[in-house]
């Protein structure tokens, strides 16, 4: 009651909400700049189980913005200096810890036993992995991407409306060419920005979670960190999109 009383005073959550944030299990793929406010917040807010993918391991170069994680823990596997963090943080969170790279031959069975996706990873060829995955297993899928100063996010269940809601596919149909792929490494991001949207990922977790407000599904939030403005962009479902077209989803 103590450690969550300020959630419990707030009608739309209170005693129930907590109950059910504690009784939830989530999976945030990749353990970055986006996963550390991701899982910070998850952790703080009483998700009872938080799984964590990554098999990366904690670089010098990573503590500008990957704020979980301290000097000391240089060299060590993701997964498991996050499971300290956590522990140290909640120790009412059960962290599960994934040391592997999400790949279409163990994704489905990963995300199987969870409720909600999060995922905020650097590369194409996994989000549409996971994309894939959430739609068969019919699990929402929060997106949080960065670059530079700029951030966007979105929450994809195609399988709530089918033709109507869009999954990650419809936003980004095609990988750009390897030349034109960027990231972090080669073109550099301000940490706070990851901050920014890691925070907004873990706000809309715990809507769906809860269910309160009004879901992300359909839309695009865009955020752009130098002018500081946010702009929510309308996202349509794509009736051809190999992955949650209609008819597609019918066969799955």
């Amino acid at each position: 009651m103590e450690r969550y009383a300020r959630h419990i005073l707030l009608r739309e959550v209170g005693g129930q909400g907590q109950k059910k944030l504690l009784a939830a299990r989530v999976l945030v793929v990749g353990a970055g700049g986006l996963g550390a406010p991701i899982i910070q917040y998850l952790a703080a807010a009483g998700v009872g189980t938080i799984g964590v993918a990554d098999d990366d391991i904690v670089a010098l170069s990573n503590l500008q913005r990957q704020t979980i994680f301290h000097t000391d823990d240089v060299g060590l596997a993701k997964v498991k200096a996050t499971g300290t963090f956590v522990g140290q943080l909640n120790p009412d969170i059960d962290v599960i810890e994934h040391d592997v790279r999400i790949t279409s031959d163990n994704a489905d069975s990963i995300i199987h036993d969870y409720d909600l996706v999060i995922e905020g990873v650097d590369n194409f060829e996994t989000r549409y992995v996971l994309n894939d995955a959430a739609i068969l297993a019919k699990k929402t899928l929060i997106s949080a991407a960065v670059g530079r100063f700029e951030g966007q996010l979105a929450t994809f269940k195609p399988y709530i409306n089918p033709g109507i809601l869009p999954c990650y596919r419809c936003f980004v149909p095609e990988a750009p060419p390897l030349d034109q792929q960027v990231n972090c490494a080669e073109e550099g991001v301000l940490g706070a920005v990851t901050g920014v949207m890691g925070t907004l990922a873990a706000m809309e977790a715990l809507k769906e979670l809860i269910d309160v407000g009004v879901s992300l599904a359909g839309n695009v939030v865009l955020y752009e960190g130098l002018s500081a403005t946010f702009r929510t962009v309308t996202l349509p479902a794509d009736p051809n999109c190999p992955s949650c077209g209609g008819q597609q989803l019918k066969q799955k």
